[in-house]
């Protein structure tokens, strides 16, 4: 049985199932051991993770009378949170811009576009955006100064394709290698900014001003030694420091450039703030922490969270969702992550459901007008626990009697094309 607990009630003897955080929080490359060393329990409790589920079953329980959470009580609390989205009001930070004209509302290359047609395009754009920053990544390595001015053109060309259709080329980002996962995780989290900026209504300035944010928020890390970013195991307390200057490092290079407006810079800086002031390297809280930076905090740990990496592998996107807005209360700003979750869906793009029917699928798309009835491509039937041919069934069509009744962990079903069933992608799009 699960339990979350308060860091504070960990003891030795406690299996430690999960931490309640993303990993980039703590130098821990694995969870899921009996904890034995008192190093290893002093270490804990020395980073911002505030909470982390125990399995009684295999190890100590809490003292009776300490609080805790069993994992049905957390599921149900998330659910009731996330069925709520639907009937709160959008979050509106600028006011709404005044209509643009007729001839203006399809300027060239923004036009609405279909889920596969935009994903073949997105796979060029994320063809071009790599080598743009592996460009830049080298000259930061090699102490060249950075000049941002490249990025704006390939920062429009994001934003016209999540104009397009939103969830093309988020999705298809997220199918990053290990070994692709610094160049394109800036352009996955430029994405996200994009989507998000546009969900609580910034204006068109401030929208590419986040789009540039999330492109460059990591530069940082090219000042890290390569050894240490990709170190498939577990980081030393001095490596694990090492990483943690990448914001400043990234901030200083871009302000050496000096082509980059302030509000870019401060989401480089800040963008591992959290909201109960525990993050780094500022300690900020609450309304300390710039809007841009407090957005990039979202968009950041999800795609860390969805990617795989030398010593992880990336979790279901709905699933990272659900974990993710278990660490609202400390971690991120709670009404931009709502706005986040509204901008790709409670099921995003690539996660795995089961249907009232039992049949399983993976997400294609998101519906208009309803974050729980997305399309979804059903492939397998747990009656008869065979694979069936593929068929998608658009769970917002009228008279659809399916509903997405559950999560799936891929993990467990070790389907080998999942990614190529929503896609079209038999391997890497780009």
């Amino acid at each position: 049985m699960l339990k979350r607990i308060s860091i504070q009630h960990l003891t030795l003897g406690m299996y430690l199932h999960d931490f309640c955080g993303s990993w980039m929080d703590h130098p821990f490359w694995r969870a899921k051991f009996v904890l034995k060393d008192p190093k290893d329990l002093a270490r804990i409790k020395d980073t911002a993770i505030e909470e982390v589920w125990i399995d009684i079953s295999k190890g100590l329980d809490v003292a009776a009378g300490v609080r805790s959470i069993s994992r049905e009580e957390a599921d149900i609390q998330v659910e009731t949170d996330f069925s709520m989205l639907e009937n709160l009001p959008s979050l509106v930070v600028d006011p709404p811009p005044p209509p643009a004209p007729p001839a203006r509302r399809q300027t060239r290359g923004k036009a609405p576009a279909s889920m596969h047609s935009e994903l073949l395009a997105a796979a060029s754009i994320c063809g071009e955006a790599k080598q743009a920053m592996v460009s830049m990544f080298r000259e930061a390595r090699m102490g060249k100064a950075v000049n941002s001015e490249n990025a704006r053109g390939l920062v429009e060309e994001i934003s016209d394709s999540v104009t397009r259709n939103p969830g093309a080329l988020i999705s298809l980002a997220r199918l990053k290698t290990a070994d692709d996962y610094t160049y394109m995780h800036s352009v996955a989290v430029c994405a996200l900014m994009v989507a998000l900026a546009k969900q609580i209504n910034l204006n068109e300035e401030h929208t590419r001003s986040a789009g540039m944010a999330g492109l460059l928020h990591d530069l940082g890390k090219a000042a890290i030694p390569l050894a240490v970013l990709n170190k498939p195991g577990k980081l030393t307390d001095s490596e694990f420091a090492i990483v943690q200057t990448h914001p400043q490092e990234g901030y200083d290079m871009l302000k050496e450039g000096g082509s980059v407006e302030d509000a870019v810079l401060d989401a480089c800086r800040h963008h591992h703030e959290k909201m109960d002031g525990s993050g780094y390297p500022g300690k900020l809280k609450g309304d300390e922490i710039s809007l841009i930076a407090r957005m990039t905090a979202i968009c950041d740990v999800y795609d860390a969270i969805t990617s795989d990496r030398p010593y992880k592998s990336g979790w279901d996107p709905a699933e990272s969702l659900r974990r993710m807005a278990e660490w609202t209360k400390g971690h991120f700003d709670p009404r931009l992550f709502q706005a986040f979750v509204k901008s790709i869906g409670i099921y995003p793009v690539g996660s795995l459901v089961r249907l009232t029917s039992g049949r399983i699928g993976v997400v294609m798309e998101q519906a208009q007008q309803s974050l729980t009835s997305p399309k979804v491509k059903v492939f397998f039937s747990t009656k008869s626990d065979l694979r069936i041919p593929p068929e998608v069934v658009d769970l917002a069509a009228p008279g659809c009697a399916e509903k997405i009744v559950a999560r799936e962990d891929p993990d467990k079903w070790k389907f080998p094309d999942l990614n190529q069933l929503w896609s079209g992608f038999a391997g890497q799009a780009w």
